[in-house]
Formats: C-alpha cells, structure tokens, sequence
C-alpha cells in the first residue's frame, strides 16, 4: 500500500481562502487531525480556546467509513487495547505528508508546523512525528495510542526527541490500558513528553486539557 490521498478541498482552515498563503507565510500552522468516525470539522471548535495567532487547518481522513457518517485515518484493531495494522497508518501517513508538502508550495517560506490529533488522530500525528521527526515543532496527542511496528525515521526521532503533549483518562474506556502502556513506553523513549492524566474525562477532551493544550502551543511555537 502506498499512499492513501487526502481531498484538499475538504480542509476545513481557521482563515478565509483568501488569507491563507499569507498566513502560512507569517504564522506558525497547527494541523487539527480528528479521530474514527468525525469530520475536518469535529475539532474546529478547539480553535476559539487555542492561540488566535497562528493558523489551523483540520484534514479529513482519507477513508469513509461504511454505513456510517465520517472518515478514518485507517480501519482499527479493536485488540491489546485498540491497535492498527501499521501499513494503513504508514500509507495514511504518506499521503498526510503530501498534503503537507502541497500546502507548504503555496508560499516560498513558511512557519514551523504543530500537530494536534484526538484518538485515531493522535495516533497518526505520533506516526507523523515517526516519519519525519525533523518536520514538526512538536506534537499534541489526545487519548491517542502508537501503531505497532518500526518506522525508518524511529532512530533519528529519538535523537531529536521532540516536545509531545500527552493527555489522556487512564480508565478511557476506548484507549485501555494495554495500548496506553504501549504509547507511554514510546513516548519516553523517543520524545520529550508532558504527560497528563484527566479522571473522569472518558474518551473526549475536556476543558481542563483544551487550557492545557493551548498553554503547551503557547510554550511550542508562540502566543
């Protein structure tokens, strides 16, 4: 499998069309990757609690889901905790990579780029930072787990160790504790990791975390 292709027109931005190639030219970018079963548009609302100053773009995931509403990134696992079969999420992670690629053309120099992804998201934008840890200023991972398997860019990912944001309900009832291990044991080894535990916030984002989140953009890439 080699690349599955992202639709560029569904992109939802925090910008007008218009404003976009000067934004990107003098802001840092932030990629919101939602999670099974959402849109470009679930984690939108994020936006109006994280800092105005840079620019977001959501992408929809590049698979419809089968008599159901919304996209994935790749079909799950439902095993050890929640899993993926690595070649989906790599051949979703090259055609994340292209977007990435096309969208940085538009302008001829552009900010430094964050990631922000919630379960299935969180998970690819870890799988991102695997495949081109020299890439992103860092990453936010929201009760998200780590595909199996080993990437070519693991090494140098762990010599970069770049600052990840890790938040998460420890009794999540879709994330469970086998492949909560299995990302925390990562995590360590390869990143800078900020590490939080929410009680009680399930498999969502709360209130709580999206203040986090904005204080660990702030620290990441500016107000």
């Amino acid at each position: 499998m080699n690349e599955l292709p992202l639709d560029d027109a569904a992109t939802w931005w925090s910008v007008p069309a218009a404003e976009i190639e000067h934004a990107l030219a003098t802001r840092a970018l932030v990629v919101l990757l939602h999670g099974l079963g959402a849109d470009e548009r679930d984690l939108a609302s994020l936006v109006s609690v994280l800092p105005s100053n840079h620019v977001y773009a959501s992408v929809r995931a590049p698979l419809p889901i089968s008599g159901m509403p919304g996209y994935a990134w790749f079909p799950p696992l439902l095993a050890d905790g929640i899993s993926a079969d690595p070649a989906y999420v790599d051949a979703a992670s090259r055609g994340m990579l292209a977007w990435l690629e096309r969208t940085q053309a538009r302008v001829r120099t552009h900010g430094p780029v964050a990631l922000v992804g919630f379960s299935q998201g969180a998970a690819m934008a870890v799988q991102l930072l695997r495949h081109a840890p020299e890439q992103f200023a860092g990453v936010v991972a929201l009760s998200g787990f780590v595909a199996p398997g080993l990437v070519a860019g693991d090494e140098a990912l762990s010599q970069i160790r770049p600052p990840v944001f890790w938040g998460y309900d420890a009794a999540d009832p879709v994330v469970t504790t086998p492949a909560i291990e299995r990302m925390g044991t990562f995590l360590a080894a390869h990143t800078e990791v900020d590490e939080r535990r929410y009680a009680g916030m399930g498999h969502g984002i709360s209130g709580a975390e999206a203040a986090d989140v904005a204080e660990f953009l702030n620290s990441l890439i500016g107000p």
